[in-house]
């Protein structure tokens, strides 16, 4: 196996870096969507400060994201804990004027040759619609 990269397209969020990092750095603002969250694919969440521990579809047993590394105001490291692959995940924000924040999702996994081929489109379409997902939030009224 050989660890794979993917990254989201840079999305545009309308406000200041230290906002969104707030909002973003607090795990525990997941409540507030949590409901959004489809229960045929997602079960069993549990949302703490700096970790999510769920089960999803497919996997069988529950698996931890940890926030595992902070840069104030411009990356949020995420790692995993009981998945069958290495996944190492972050989000990284960069401030261009008072109101427009850029955004980048990056995810970095081990994932089998012959399995890789069948879900990389799938990762790719997935890390841009959670870039553009985050771009909606409304960051000044949480935090």
């Amino acid at each position: 196996m050989s660890e794979q990269k993917y990254e989201s397209k840079i999305c545009s969020i309308p406000n200041d870096a230290h906002t969104v990092y707030s909002v973003l750095g607090n795990l525990r603002n997941l409540e507030r969507v949590k409901d959004m969250i489809p229960k045929d694919k997602v079960q069993e969440i549990e949302i703490m400060d700096d970790a999510i521990r769920m089960k999803v579809d497919g996997l069988g047993q529950k698996f931890t994201i940890r926030i595992v590394d902070r840069i104030e105001d411009d990356t949020l490291k995420f790692g995993f804990d009981n998945l069958p692959i290495s996944l190492n995940f972050w989000i990284q924000l960069k401030q261009v004027t008072p109101l427009d924040t850029r955004i980048r999702l990056t995810l970095k996994a081990d994932i089998p040759f012959m399995f890789r081929m069948m879900i990389e489109k799938k990762l790719q379409q997935g890390l841009d619609q959670a870039a553009e997902m985050l771009t909606q939030f409304p960051y000044s009224q949480w935090q």
